[in-house]
Parts: structure tokens; C-alpha cells; sequence
């Protein structure tokens, strides 16, 4: 199962980016870990990879 966790619908670019990141910090916080930051292409828009203290990885998006 993977999922994903939606911080930024309906945002694009550096606001959505932005606002990844701060969800990003809220959950390192409690033990999260980022894997990777996969930045917008043109084609699709930003999204981060983390990874929950139990090692499942979830994204950002």
C-alpha cells in the first residue's frame, strides 16, 4: 500500500513547494524522514518523499 498524503491540492509552484516543506518539518518533528524532494518539471508538480518511523515510505503531495 502506498499513500499519499495531501498538503498542497490546488497549489502550484514555489507556494505549493512552500507548503510541502512546512508539512515536511511538522512530521520530522515527530519522526519522519525525508527521503527526497522531487521538484516541479514542467510536467508534474512538486511532491516529497518521506518515510514514517516504522520505514514505510509515504509522499507529500
Amino acid at each position: 500500500m502506498h499513500l499519499d498524503v495531501r498538503a498542497g491540492t490546488g497549489l502550484v509552484g514555489d507556494e505549493r513547494l512552500a507548503t510541502l516543506q512546512a508539512e515536511r518539518e511538522r512530521l520530522e518533528a515527530l519522526g519522519a524522514e525525508c527521503v527526497r524532494v522531487m521538484r516541479s518539471d514542467g510536467f508534474n508538480e512538486s511532491c516529497i518523499v518521506m518515510q514514517d518511523v516504522e520505514g514505510n515510505e509515504f509522499c507529500l503531495d
